[in-house]
C-alpha cells in the first residue's frame, strides 16, 4: 500500500511538521506499507526519495518516477497549520478521492478556528476563559477590556498554532505590542482572561472503534506561559502522567471526550485544559499534533505502552473506512 506522509506547510509550523513526519516514517510497519516521504512547502509540492526531489501532479496527487506513474492508496497528514490543519488539503483529498488521516475538512477548519470552536463548545457546558474577538481594524477600548477580562489577559490570533503570535499582557502598556504579535499571525484575534491552574494536554483519540483518552500530561513552563520557546526550545516540564488526585482526573477524562465528541472528531487530537479550583478549562483543541519523539502526544503513546506503529495503523484504518462509507453514500 503506497502511503504519501504529508509533512510541511505554509507557516512558520513547518519546521515542526517535518520532524513529525519524520516520527511516522520510521514508525510505519513496513510490512504493510509503501512509505513515500512528501513535502508540501510554499514553494513546491515534491515528493523525496534518496535525496532527489520529484514535483507532485496536484491534479491527481501522484508522481512520476523511474518510469512510472505513482499514485497512493491513503495520505498520512501531519502538516500543522496551514493548510493542513485548517481544512484546505483535507477537501483537495476528498475532491480527488485520496482517503487521508485524521477529521475532514469541516472539523479540521472549525477546530483551527478558536473562535468558533469555543462558540460550538459553549452548548456542551465545557467551561472555557472570558473572551472577546477583534478583526483588524476594529476599534478597540483597553480600559474596557480590562474591565471586562481583568490583567493580566492573553492576547491571541484566532487562527494560528504552537503559540505563534500569543502574548501575555499583564499592563495596558504592553497591549499595543501584544496587538501587532497576533495581528502578524492573523487578521482577527482573541483576547482572554487569564485562568490561574494546572496546565495540562490531552490527547484523544478513536482508537479500536473507542473514543480514548491516550494520556493527560502536565506542563510546567518556566515562562509566564506555555509559549513557543517553552513547546519547542526545552523552556517546559511535561510530566505523564499528571499530577492529579482521583476525581479531578476522572473529570478532566470526562470533559476530554466530551470535547472532542462534541466537535465530531476523529484521528489524533491534543486538547489543552487549565485546571481552575478542580474544574478543567478548555483553552483550545489541535487536530494535527506534533509527533516528534520530544512531543506531548508520542509521550503519552509510550506511557500507555501502545505502540506508535498500532496507532499509525488504526489511523490507516480509519481512513480507509471512511472512503468504503463515502463510496456508499
Amino acid at each position: 500500500m503506497n502511503v504519501a506522509v504529508v509533512m510541511g506547510g505554509y507557516s512558520d509550523e513547518s519546521v515542526i511538521s517535518l520532524r513529525s513526519g519524520q516520527l511516522i516514517l520510521n514508525q510505519l510497519d513496513r510490512s504493510k506499507y509503501k512509505p513515500y516521504e512528501v513535502h508540501i512547502l510554499k514553494e513546491g509540492w515534491s515528493v523525496l526519495i534518496d535525496g532527489e526531489k520529484i514535483a507532485v501532479d496536484k491534479s491527481d496527487f501522484s508522481f512520476q518516477f523511474e518510469g512510472k506513474k505513482i499514485k497512493f492508496d491513503v495520505a498520512v497528514n501531519t502538516v500543522h497549520g496551514t493548510p493542513g490543519e485548517d481544512g484546505h488539503l483535507q477537501a483537495y483529498w476528498e475532491l480527488i478521492d485520496v482517503p487521508y488521516t485524521g477529521c475532514n475538512f469541516y472539523q479540521s477548519a472549525l477546530t483551527f478556528n478558536k473562535r468558533d470552536t469555543l462558540s460550538v463548545l459553549s452548548k456542551f457546558d465545557i467551561p472555557k476563559a472570558k473572551s472577546v474577538y477583534l478583526r483588524y481594524g476594529d476599534p478597540i477600548h483597553a480600559e474596557a477590556l480590562v474591565a471586562e477580562l481583568g490583567l493580566p489577559f492573553f492576547v491571541k490570533p484566532n487562527q494560528s498554532g504552537s503559540s505563534l503570535g500569543v502574548s501575555m499582557v499583564q499592563s495596558i502598556d504592553e497591549l499595543d505590542k501584544a496587538l501587532a504579535f497576533a495581528f502578524a499571525e492573523d487578521h482577527d484575534i482573541l483576547i482572554e482572561s487569564y485562568l490561574k491552574g494546572t496546565e495540562v494536554s490531552v490527547g484523544v483519540l478513536r482508537y479500536r472503534g473507542e473514543v480514548m483518552v491516550l494520556g493527560i500530561t502536565e506542563i510546567v513552563s518556566q515562562n509566564a506561559f506555555f509559549d513557543y520557546e517553552a513547546k519547542y526550545q526545552g523552556k517546559s516540564e511535561e510530566i505523564t502522567p499528571a499530577r492529579l488526585d482521583a476525581a479531578t482526573e476522572a473529570l478532566v477524562k470526562t470533559t476530554a471526550k466530551k470535547a472532542y465528541e462534541a466537535l465530531g472528531m476523529t484521528g489524533f487530537s491534543r486538547t489543552d485544559f487549565i485546571i481552575m479550583d478542580g474544574i478543567p478549562h478548555f483553552i483550545e483543541m489541535n487536530t494535527n499534533p506534533g509527533l516528534s519523539p520530544q512531543s506531548i502526544f508520542p509521550q503519552q503513546a509510550a506511557h500507555a505502552q501502545i505502540a506508535f506503529s498500532d496507532l499509525l495503523d488504526n489511523e490507516i484504518r480509519l481512513a480507509l473506512g471512511r472512503k468504503t462509507i463515502w463510496a456508499k453514500l
